[in-house]
């Protein structure tokens, strides 16, 4: 892995930010309108969201950001995964000052949307927001299953429970400078250090209240029940780097959500969807690829037949049908193969006594 001497902009360095000038961002700005939406009665609170890919789907995956990120954050996925065939929601949500609150609004989308269940990726407090989300609806599930990157089940681990509601009485600079105090510091991989230029460039964007109300719903004395959202299947992605998130933190994921899948990084540190897109992007397809592959008719695929599935349904190969067919000794005529597709992806396969 290359390494830089530069420094982040959180120590103050003026620097080149490479993804907010470079060809696929523009790309996406460009071509992917932002939508703003009131469903409150209340018209200052507006979603801002970008919507991509078939409009069809009505089970969309929908992204969830950090207290720094905005809906851009994303846009490395929703290129992919709409290049893909799905349909991706990337949402910036309002001022909420409970999580309660959260919630009921975002239920209300859902419902203007016209969306009866969704897939839910968060990434820190996003992903907490979907677990309580997951847990707000438990008697109707709106949440078919739940990514969760470098995230978290209970405020406590923060320790700032006793100041989550003097927030909102702190100036704009002070809220910047507590979340520009979680950012990685120092010599940095070329990528990540984009990665949390761009982030800085996000932070900047937001204003006091918007930064005062997510940083109340990320302390605020709050916990995630795991028995409300048993049914939703999870999957845990982090990195062995350095992130906010302490291995406490992380074990206590684990422990949360026992028969989760874990998805597991080298690095990419507090934003891996944007340093190391490509594999966030392969492992949110792979999850995608599951729903299909081990659906309820073949539920009983064990866990083998279902890695070799998926292999061949991520991966490039073409056989060899010359080669293939001069090695096979013809000693009757009773057998025939045939050339199928499958997922996409060319097999051999021997199907039919002749």
């Amino acid at each position: 892995m290359r390494t830089t001497n530069r420094v982040s902009a959180t120590d103050h360095v003026v620097t080149m930010e490479e993804i907010k000038v470079s060809p696929a961002y523009n790309w996406f700005r460009s071509t992917v309108p932002l939508k703003r939406i009131i469903v409150d009665d209340d018209d200052s609170k507006v979603w801002s969201l970008y919507d991509a890919g078939p409009k069809n789907v009505r089970c969309p995956i929908i992204f969830l950001p950090p207290v720094s990120g905005t809906a851009e954050v994303f846009f490395h996925q929703m290129l992919a995964l709409t290049g893909w065939g799905y349909r991706v929601i990337s949402l910036q949500y309002p001022v909420y000052w409970d999580l309660l609150e959260f919630c009921d609004g975002f239920r209300k989308l859902l419902d203007y949307l016209q969306l009866d269940k969704v897939h839910l990726f968060g990434a820190s407090l996003g992903g907490f927001l979907a677990q309580k989300f997951a847990e707000y609806t438990h008697k109707s599930p709106r949440v078919h299953s739940l990514i969760l990157c470098n995230s978290f089940s209970d405020t406590a681990i923060f320790n700032q429970t006793w100041t989550a509601n003097s927030f909102w009485l702190m100036p704009a600079f002070m809220l910047k400078k507590i979340v520009l105090r979680n950012f990685a510091k120092g010599p940095l991989d070329s990528k990540m250090a984009d990665a949390i230029d761009f982030m800085v460039d996000r932070l900047e964007t937001l204003n006091q209240s918007e930064l005062a109300s997510r940083l109340t719903l990320n302390c605020q004395n709050s916990y995630v029940e795991p028995h409300k959202i048993k049914d939703v299947a999870v999957t845990i992605i982090d990195v062995f780097d350095q992130s906010a998130l302490s291995l406490e933190a992380k074990e206590e994921m684990y422990k949360l959500f026992p028969n989760a899948r874990r998805a597991h990084l080298k690095t990419g540190g507090n934003f891996p969807y944007l340093c190391r897109s490509a594999e966030v992007n392969l492992y949110v397809q792979i999850i995608k690829y599951m729903k299909i592959i081990k659906s309820k008719y073949r539920s009983t695929m064990t866990d083998e037949h279902l890695e070799v599935c998926l292999r061949l349904a991520v991966s490039s190969y073409c056989p060899d049908y010359a080669s293939l067919a001069d090695s096979i000794q013809c000693k009757s005529s009773k057998y025939r193969f045939i050339c199928v597709s499958s997922m996409g992806q060319d097999m051999l396969l021997l199907v039919m006594k002749w």
